[in-house]
């Protein structure tokens, strides 16, 4: 029951809010309209009185007996002087004279870079009406200078009433466009044919309010009234008496036809304005009333309330227990898996311990035998009976077994002296020599730039250039088959040394790097090695403090990075120590 009241007066609260919106937006948006019919007058005013201002001069001008006399062939030196001053006092673009063919013989503008001087304008509509014996008004973009102005013209008489050439002003309208723009108004003044000579988005100008006849289109261009122009369409729409849709937004529009020329004058307004005061208004209602019945709800919440908050300490109690619950669970989750790490490299410790008494043992008792086969070796070769063809093949295996000595001779003794400043790009250099022979057999395609810069580290060099050249065999012979062979080997620093080779071999597969560094574990076919390199590899960077790490490369082949600490850091300096 007490569910149901509520709902329904937040519902008549609600029909209230609604009914109080559209009568505040009746009201805001009829003040909008006579504010909007103000700004239209008021801009109409300025165009017409801008428009009529310069009428008295050149009335003047055309009964000048300067300009008469220059028009019947008169000094036009001193005219021009006369109309310079002229134009400058009266603060228009330009004043001058043209003789019965259109031609200008003399202007305000005689001595500029572009002059009227010399210029035909007998296509002009405004030339071709003042002739004829009345003052024209034109708009126009200027033939000569590219600018748009308005063009007044009046007949120049003698005494005997013949006119003998057409005086001329051009004004600029930039100040009634300006003037909008600074008064953040969407206004444009459309001309007889309904193009757009001035608008406060200069991206209208020279469009028109709908599609030009052929006409019109042929006389704009026989008079060159827009030079090259498009005069494209307008993109707006006009709704009804006071709406009208303009670049796809709904406005006020409001339009004044009473000015000279024949132009419409078109002024666009938001109705954002009184939607927003009618929302403040119906918001403040709604806030009012929810207030009011809140303050209902919160009476009578106030009698719950001691059950409530009994309810809520019991429930917080249990959510405490279930969250300490879950801190143990995760302490003993994360000892776990500690304990399984220390338990992985006890193993793994314990592997490398057993592994090393087996090296030492077995190349203890290897080294004499192996030393004494290639003594033997030596003296068959220098014997009368000279080499045989075995021993070639005899040598090679001699030179393999000691190759496996030499390797399982790491698990036997580390290097723990020795250690000296080593340029990485150097020992890769050296590294990269040892490996040519590997990587011409095998057809692979190097791609190494080192940088510029030293990457300097602190420990043994020989050591270091050992892990570089397993890691670059293992590369190379990791693309054997493949039909692209491309090994890239980059070094640089980001705070730690470091250096990566990548191959386009066939990746590590299902393998994982701690899988691969386990002593005799090898991708590799039997007899192609004993899978001591990245296991001989790993140990020799954990001796520098570094870190060897190995991926699938995304577009087929592995990445090997091993990063170390640079010389003079602070991890560097701790390992040093």
């Amino acid at each position: 029951m007490r569910t149901r009241i509520v709902i329904l007066a937040f519902v008549a609260v609600l029909a209230a809010a609604i009914g109080i919106f559209w009568a505040s937006f009746v009201y805001f948006e009829g003040e909008q309209k006579a504010r909007a019919k103000g700004q239209l007058s008021l801009y109409r005013s300025t165009i017409v009185a801008e428009l009529e201002k310069f009428s008295h001069l050149i009335y003047v001008l055309a009964r000048d007996p300067f300009v008469i006399g220059t028009a019947k062939g008169g000094d036009r030196g001193l005219l021009n002087a006369r109309l310079e001053r002229f134009a400058d006092e009266a603060g228009v673009f330009a004043i001058y004279l043209m003789d019965p063919t259109g031609l200008t013989i003399a202007a305000s503008n005689h001595d500029h870079d572009v002059t009227y001087v010399g210029q035909n304008y007998g296509f002009r509509p405004y030339f071709q009406e003042a002739f004829a014996g009345t003052q024209s008004q034109y708009y126009a973009i200027g033939a000569t200078t590219g600018l748009p102005g308005y063009f007044i013209a009046d007949p120049v008489r003698d005494r005997a009433g013949d006119v003998q050439g057409v005086i001329a002003i051009k004004l600029h309208l930039d100040a009634l466009e300006d003037s909008w723009r600074e008064a953040g108004e969407d206004v444009f003044l459309a001309d007889e044919n309904g193009v757009i000579l001035l608008a406060s988005d200069p991206s209208w100008l020279y469009q028109s309010l709908a599609d030009l006849t052929p006409a019109a289109r042929a006389k704009i261009g026989e008079t060159r009234q827009f030079m090259n122009e498009p005069l494209t369409t307008l993109d707006w729409r006009i709704l009804d008496e006071d709406r009208a849709v303009l670049a796809g937004d709904q406005l006020l529009h409001l339009e004044a036809k009473d000015i000279p020329n024949g132009w419409q004058l078109h002024y666009f307004a938001d109705y954002s304005p009184a939607l927003t005061r009618s929302l403040l208004g119906a918001g403040l209602f709604t806030i009012l009333a929810i207030l009011a019945l809140s303050f209902t709800q919160f009476r009578y919440g106030r009698r719950i309330g001691a059950a409530l908050r009994r309810s809520e300490a019991e429930e917080a109690q249990l959510r405490q227990a279930n969250e300490r619950l879950a801190v143990e669970i995760e302490e003993r989750r994360t000892a776990e898996r500690r304990l399984e790490r220390t338990q992985d490299e006890l193993e793994r410790a314990g592997r490398l311990a057993a592994l090393g008494q087996l090296s030492a043992s077995v190349t203890h008792e290897l080294g004499q035998p192996i030393a004494a086969m290639r003594n033997h070796l030596a003296a068959a070769e220098m014997s009368d009976a000279g080499p045989t063809r075995a021993m070639p093949k005899i040598e090679e295996l001699v030179d393999r077994m000691e190759g496996i000595t030499r390797q399982l001779k790491f698990f036997a003794h580390t290097e723990g002296k020795g250690f000296a400043v080593v340029d990485l790009r150097e020992a890769l250099s050296a590294s990269l020599s040892l490996v040519t022979p590997n990587i011409e057999t095998g057809e692979v395609n190097l791609q190494f730039a080192p940088p510029p810069e030293p990457v300097l580290i602190w420990g043994s060099k020989l050591r270091i250039e050992q892990v570089m050249v397993n890691l670059l065999r293992n590369a190379v012979d990791a693309m054997e088959g493949e039909d692209t062979r491309l090994l890239t080997v980059e070094i640089g620093s980001n705070g730690r040394a470091w250096f990566t080779i990548r191959d386009s071999g066939h990746g590590l597969g299902d393998s994982t790097l701690a899988t691969l560094q386990e002593p005799f574990v090898t991708t590799r076919e039997s007899g192609r090695g004993m899978g001591l390199g990245l296991a001989i590899s790993s140990n020799i960077v954990a001796e520098h403090d570094g870190h060897l790490t190995a991926e699938n490369a995304p577009d087929g082949g592995a990445i090997f990075k091993v990063d170390l600490p640079l010389y003079g850091s602070m991890a560097q300096d701790e390992a040093a120590e």
